[in-house]
């Protein structure tokens, strides 16, 4: 056997290549953090964190720790964009998959959708080498006028926490860390920056705290963005009690606290109540300045010269340190390699395929599935069967390598039909934002009466109609910044309903929104389709439903009202809130408490357009009983048992059924919801088969929060279970009793 001569010492060839080829030990994250920061000088910890660019943070060169970068989603990752700029830097490969809005994403009520989505959108992510996704929102859908409404997961909060999870855990898989946000009680764009929340504590743990905690507790999120507002008079950004007692404190978290970019307003709570990393509108917070302003930033300068001086110790800087070294050793420092991938064939279709399964079949009265005979035609009237979305929204703005629109979808779906269309109104023009555009002329120079006219002789004939309209990304729409000045939809979009629903009583709507919109003329038309915001292949899947290529599964997300004047928020003190004499912000109460959505609507009976949780398909569902693993449990116990129940299939198209439970508490000294959504789950069912649901239910499911407790309880008594095909469509019922 030949030999080496290693240190003076004779070794056999085979132990020095097994030597040479040997793994060494991998460390853990903790071990790697403890080696680290010992080595950082205070001028390294402090660099850290805080921005040094739109959308970095330093990192430390001489021991080989890297920048981490962020970069704006939740929709698909934002194009690159200039140092200190928000307008794009012209790159030419940084058109990204545009994959849904979230609120279309929550409308699948289907968690494998939500970790599809994640990991594609991870994937995306490590390929443009970003460490943090600045998102998914949850926030959650407190009035329909919110601007960024079509950013979050719906009204509620334990639909928004299932579908959280799958989607942090599918980006965290790619060594991309979620940053969720934003943290907490922000459902407003109007004054966001300059409002107090006033929340009791009862209300917020109820209904606003919820899927943050799932995607902290059982998504294992890396990272929280903290909100504009306050929340009971300290901002969000350095809220001890939601930052230091709540999230890391009662939930354990880990990872990184991220403020909102210029939601940091005080040196020294910066310090101290529980932000980590510092970003900013522009250099210098929400203010403009010079581009050498990073070094002004509450966790900049001021962070070094209150340690200098001694009026801090450096415990909280340690803290702030180890955080962010873990979170860079969970990304770009992982033991693990991720490349990731960008624009694949997988991600189109996967994009293709969520947006499909969230569009919602509102109303149908034989229209729908559309066929339309070869030589036939079809017209199309409305904006938004051409007006690209991707571009535009606020800060959620994408530059993609494509968008379908729904028009050229429909002409591809009937390529021997004569497919017409025509505008019906001009709405939003713009076609760019952040130099970001769409390559379109969507001008006309035609009056309203003139397009309404030419409408309505473009019908004429037609084998079938379909109207395209709803909202756009534009200021006091679906946007960022802006709040809906109203629940109708905009352009006199109503008016050009009605006229078109007297000349075709087979008329088909479809509403292309991210929030909910009102619908005076519902029982005018024949079919109305819910479709969202859909990426870069929105148009392929809202014809894919409209065909029935694709059976329609999605569910609404939010309430539907009939009117905004019958909702929770019924005083200018609870939205938009008030000045008080004395206060130096303005203050938001949430008076309505925990009756938010189908809370409110249920518990006082007040009818509505359409219902939380509210889709049909093509085929039916026959449900049988519903059957539970106990018939009683102890209050006082950990409470588990399982609810089981025989779905049917028994119609003729294979399809797609969410089976919903609503828990219903007996009558008590505190007043609760009628019934509150516990559980769901989506079946696929053949045509004519029959599938079983089955729905694990926990003591959460039947506790509320006691505020002068701290701590969750369970009502004893009487409780119904109430199973459906939603909050308004209950199909079997059972009874449990918690003594």
């Amino acid at each position: 056997m030949k030999k080496y001569i290693s240190y003076g010492i004779l070794l056999p060839a085979a132990l020095v290549l097994a030597a040479c080829t040997a793994k060494p030990a991998v460390k853990s994250i903790e071990e790697r953090i403890a080696e680290v920061l010992p080595q950082l000088t205070i001028e390294e910890k402090v660099a850290m964190t805080h921005a040094q660019s739109k959308f970095s943070s330093r990192g430390v060169p001489r021991l080989g720790i890297p920048e981490v970068w962020c970069t704006d989603g939740p929709h698909g990752i934002r194009p690159e964009v200039l140092w200190d700029d928000w307008n794009q830097a012209g790159w030419t490969n940084d058109s990204c998959t545009a994959f849904p809005a979230l609120s279309c994403l929550a409308a699948t009520w289907d968690r494998e959708m939500g970790l599809l989505f994640g990991r594609s959108i991870g994937e995306e992510a490590r390929y443009r080498k970003k460490d943090v996704l600045l998102g998914p929102g949850v926030n959650i859908c407190r009035t329909p006028l919110n601007g960024r409404n079509f950013e979050y997961m719906g009204e509620d909060p334990y639909l928004a926490g299932q579908m959280v999870v799958p989607y942090v855990k599918g980006v965290q898989e790619n060594g991309v860390a979620a940053c969720v946000k934003h943290f907490a009680v922000n459902n407003q764009e109007t004054r966001r920056t300059s409002t107090n929340s006033v929340v009791d504590d009862r209300t917020l743990y109820e209904i606003y705290l919820p899927a943050f905690e799932a995607a902290v507790k059982e998504g294992g999120a890396w990272a929280i963005m903290g909100s504009y507002n306050l929340w009971n008079g300290e901002f969000n950004c350095h809220n001890k009690r939601l930052l230091c007692d709540i999230l890391k404190g009662e939930w354990g978290f880990d990872g990184v606290v991220v403020s909102d970019w210029g939601g940091c307003r005080d040196d020294d709570q910066a310090i101290t109540n529980g932000l980590d990393m510092e970003y900013g509108t522009w250099t210098n917070g929400l203010r403009g300045a010079p581009s050498d302003s990073y070094n002004n930033y509450h966790l900049a300068d001021p962070y070094l010269q209150r340690i200098a001086d001694g009026r801090v110790g450096t415990t909280e800087l340690d803290d702030k340190a180890t955080r962010i070294l873990r979170l860079i050793f969970r990304t770009s420092m992982s033991a693990e390699p991720h490349y990731g991938r960008f624009n694949s064939p997988e991600h189109y279709a996967a994009a293709r395929e969520i947006a499909a399964a969230g569009t919602v079949l509102l109303q149908n009265r034989g229209s729908l599935p559309l066929s339309v005979p070869d030589g036939g035609r079809l017209v199309v009237i409305g904006e938004n069967a051409v007006k690209k979305m991707v571009v535009g929204g606020g800060s959620s703005n994408l530059k993609t390598k494509y968008e379908i629109t729904p028009l050229e979808a429909l002409r591809e779906a009937f390529p021997n039909a004569n497919v017409v269309w025509e505008r019906g109104y001009v709405g939003d023009v713009s076609t760019s934002y952040n130099r970001v555009s769409t390559g379109q002329d969507l001008s006309d120079p035609r009056p309203a009466d003139k397009l309404l006219a030419d409408a309505l002789a473009a019908i004429e004939g037609a084998d079938a109609v379909i109207f395209v309209g709803g909202l756009n990304k534009s200021a006091n729409q679906d946007n960022e910044s802006t709040d809906r000045l109203s629940l109708s939809l905009p352009y006199g979009q109503d008016g050009i309903i009605e006229a078109l629903a007297e000349k075709v009583p087979g008329l088909i709507v479809v509403n292309i929104s991210g929030s909910p919109v009102a619908m005076p003329w519902k029982d005018k038309v024949n079919a109305i389709v819910q479709g969202w915001y859909g990426g870069s292949e929105t148009g392929h899947a809202l014809a894919d439903v409209l065909t029935g290529a694709v059976n329609p599964s999605g569910r609404l997300p939010f309430t539907f009202p009939a009117s905004l004047d019958d909702g929770p928020l019924k005083t200018e003190r609870q939205y938009p809130g008030i000045q008080v004499e004395g206060e130096q912000w303005w203050q938001e109460y949430y008076d309505e408490g925990v009756f938010v959505g189908y809370r409110w609507y249920g518990s006082k009976g007040i009818p509505v357009c359409f219902p939380f949780g509210h889709g049909l398909s093509y085929t039916t569902f026959e449900y049988g009983d519903a059957t539970l693993s106990k018939s009683s449990v102890r209050s006082d116990g950990q409470i588990r048992l399982s609810l089981e129940i025989d779905v049917k299939n028994s119609g003729e198209r294979d399809g797609s059924e969410v089976v919903q439970v609503y828990v219903a508490p007996p009558a008590g000294k505190v007043e609760r919801p009628a019934y509150e959504l516990k559980g769901f789950e989506k079946l696929f069912i053949p045509a004519g088969k029959t599938g079983k649901a089955t729905i694990n239910l926990g003591s959460r499911s039947f506790s509320r929060f006691d505020a002068e407790a701290h701590e969750w309880v369970v009502d004893p008594g009487k409780w119904r279970i109430f199973v459906g095909s939603s909050s308004a469509d209950i199909r079997s019922e059972a009874v449990l009793e918690i003594i």
